[in-house]
């Protein structure tokens, strides 16, 4: 597929400096694009490739002066990162919107009801009672259990488990390996030593454009629903437990885990490697720096904490601080110490 110059500029907003004309199939870095290729300049410590790249078309900031002329057309826009991530939202749109039918071998229950532009790939697996939108994309080796829901423009990659019950809303994303769905770790321990499993009846809604990233475990409620509210972003190999609640554009990066019945604000920022205990809440805007445990709730709004356990980020800057300069202050406790002993003594 080819793109002038000009259909790009219209699709971002962005105003053409040089050939409206000129076209771009594929996309590049700004210092390995070839001709034919679009890029984008956001970061200052790429500029220099601005004036040497050998691509023809460059997404750039309203407010960048040019310090020498550019043989590329370039597209100026307001922020040049959020326009190329649109862009390439655009392109995987067109993409993906190719893929229509069902492959064999699937199964498929016949009381499952399919949208329209629905794509299943082979090997899926669709359950009793499944309700599928229009638009969806299943690829294969994906199962999709008894009673599920999945709304519109809702993408499930490869090897994607949906266990029974659970409810996704429209234009969701969920990278191949991820388990929705499977039992929280629910035991009761027992006289003898042993634990009692709890059965775990609840289920698991996420709601519209979430992204879950590749092997990631969201855990099912004991009684209830765990929520993923709509705008969150999940990285790859998270673990959420039972009855969790992520709230709107909260952001997890990998390998974090959150316990059991723990709530989480809105426009939470969490590093990745935390880990954050469970019944306790997370208020909203707060930021959790990477490998923190946050072992007790976080009250006020647009805190930020870090380490182990976790405490507020600017006190905990100044406690580095001060242990680096421990070796220092010994060697300057001793010399007074020694100096004390001579003023005494010289008394005597």
């Amino acid at each position: 597929m080819q793109f002038s110059a000009a259909q790009i500029a219209l699709l971002i907003n962005g105003k053409v400096e040089g050939n409206t004309d000129r076209t771009v199939s594929a996309f590049g870095k700004i210092e390995e694009a070839r001709e034919g290729q679009l890029s984008f300049l956001a970061n200052p410590k790429y500029e220099e490739h601005l004036y040497t790249t050998k691509a023809s078309v460059i997404i750039i900031n309203d407010n960048l002066e040019l310090k020498q002329p550019v043989d590329a057309t370039l597209i100026r826009v307001k922020d040049a990162y959020t326009a190329f991530a649109t862009l390439l939202s655009k392109y995987q749109e067109l993409k993906t919107q190719q893929l229509v039918g069902i492959q064999q071998p699937a199964y498929i229950s016949p009381t499952a009801k399919i949208g329209e532009g629905v794509y299943i790939g082979a090997f899926a697996y669709i359950g009793e009672q499944v309700t599928i939108g229009n638009n969806v994309k299943i690829f294969p080796n994906s199962y999709i259990g008894n009673n599920v829901t999945i709304g519109d423009n809702t993408i499930i990659h490869p090897g994607v488990k949906i266990y029974h019950d659970c409810v996704l809303g429209r234009s969701i994303t969920i990278h191949a390996g991820t388990v929705i769905g499977g039992d929280g770790f629910g035991f009761a321990p027992q006289a003898d030593g042993s634990f009692q499993k709890v059965p775990q009846i609840g289920n698991v809604v996420i709601e519209d454009h979430v992204e879950i990233g590749a092997n990631a475990t969201i855990d099912r409620a004991t009684i209830g629903s765990t929520i993923i509210k709509a705008g969150a972003k999940l990285d790859n190999l998270i673990q959420v437990a039972h009855n969790v609640e992520v709230g709107h554009n909260t952001v997890i990066a990998a390998q974090a885990g959150v316990s059991g019945s723990t709530k989480i604000g809105n426009n939470v920022m969490i590093g990745g490697q935390a880990g954050i205990v469970g019944h306790i809440t997370i208020a909203d805007g707060s930021k959790i720096n990477a490998q923190s445990g946050v072992s007790k709730s976080i009250k006020n709004p647009n805190t930020a904490v870090t380490g182990s356990p976790a405490f507020d980020y600017t006190s905990a800057l100044r406690s580095q601080a001060v242990s680096r300069n421990l070796p220092d202050m010994e060697r300057r406790i001793k010399e007074l110490e020694t100096l004390v002993k001579q003023l005494l003594a010289e008394k005597v």
